[in-house]
């Protein structure tokens, strides 16, 4: 078996204050959110994300047929919010590299996606499950944030051309 390959920056802390975009897709790009009920839990846990999370606020994100996208807000206690994140650090330890520390977009997205399939699975939606990892940008200045914001906001007018949409890729078969 392969050994998998990380997309994240590879010594870039995730915990550090910060704006981050991030897309997290169902399995198989189903479209488990056109049911109202899976909707409602994705939406509603993704709205308790702050209260679970301290330190952590939510910006733009709308929930698709089969993907969420948002923004999160890391470090947001009275410093203000850095953008043009410098992306070099001192190089993890081993330790650290491999344990996930409170605070990171990577447990943030974590526990969201657990959280969301908890509730799925106990209102009967047995077969609901995400697609491994997620995608994730770091905001890097102001322009950044509001292309990202009106893409999300456009995302359910787009939904026809959306590269998330199955039935825009059947098409193009």
């Amino acid at each position: 078996m392969r050994p998998r390959r990380s997309i994240r920056l590879p010594d870039y802390d995730y915990a550090r204050p910060g704006v981050y975009f991030v897309t997290i897709c169902t399995q198989e790009r189903r479209l488990f959110f056109d049911e109202p009920e899976v909707k409602e839990a994705a939406e509603d846990c993704w709205q308790r994300i702050a209260e679970h999370h301290q330190d952590v606020r939510l910006d733009a994100w709308v929930v698709m047929s089969n993907h969420v996208h948002g923004l999160l807000v890391i470090g947001t206690s009275g410093r203000g919010v850095q953008l043009n994140a410098p992306t070099n650090r001192e190089p993890a330890t081993r330790h650290s590299a491999i344990s996930p520390r409170a605070g990171t977009l990577a447990v943030i997205v974590r526990t969201y996606k657990a959280a969301v399939t908890t509730r799925c699975q106990r209102a009967g939606y047995s077969e609901f499950s995400w697609q491994r990892n997620y995608y994730e940008h770091i905001v890097r200045d102001e322009d950044d944030l509001f292309r990202i914001r009106q893409y999300i906001e456009d995302n359910p007018l787009e939904w026809d051309s959306d590269e998330y949409n199955p039935a825009r890729i059947a098409v193009r078969v």
